[in-house]
């Protein structure tokens, strides 16, 4: 991978992860700011339903940040792009459809075929 496919997968991260990190900024605050009073019980269940579902959602993008933070530290390291498993290259396709993947479609194939058998 050159310089310029380094630097383009840079910003591709980066941009992520500044987007997900401002998300997280408005849940936080818009979490601490909802002091209403629901004298409606359904009401009140209605907004824990989705407080529960938007934090679902934030776990979730949590754990992509962790994904972004280590990809990136992959580009700092020389070995971003390269199959975790085989140590092949992964696929330009494949990196630019999940940027933060660690296995080529092999691999990846072979590891869910092995999660189904159980």
């Amino acid at each position: 991978m050159d310089a310029a496919q380094k630097e383009e997968y840079r910003t591709i991260l980066q941009a992520q992860l500044e987007e997900l990190l401002r998300e997280a900024g408005k849940t936080v605050s818009g979490m601490t700011d909802e002091h209403e009073n629901f004298p409606d019980p359904t009401d009140r269940a209605s907004m824990e339903s989705d407080r529960n579902f938007e934090l679902r959602i934030r776990d979730r993008e949590r754990r992509l940040i962790a994904k972004i933070r280590d990809a990136i530290q992959r580009l700092d390291d020389g070995v971003y792009g390269v199959c975790e498993s085989c140590e092949e290259l992964i696929g330009t396709a494949r990196l630019k459809a999940r940027p933060v993947t660690t296995l080529c479609i092999d691999c990846k194939t072979e590891q869910e075929r092995q999660e189904r058998i159980g």
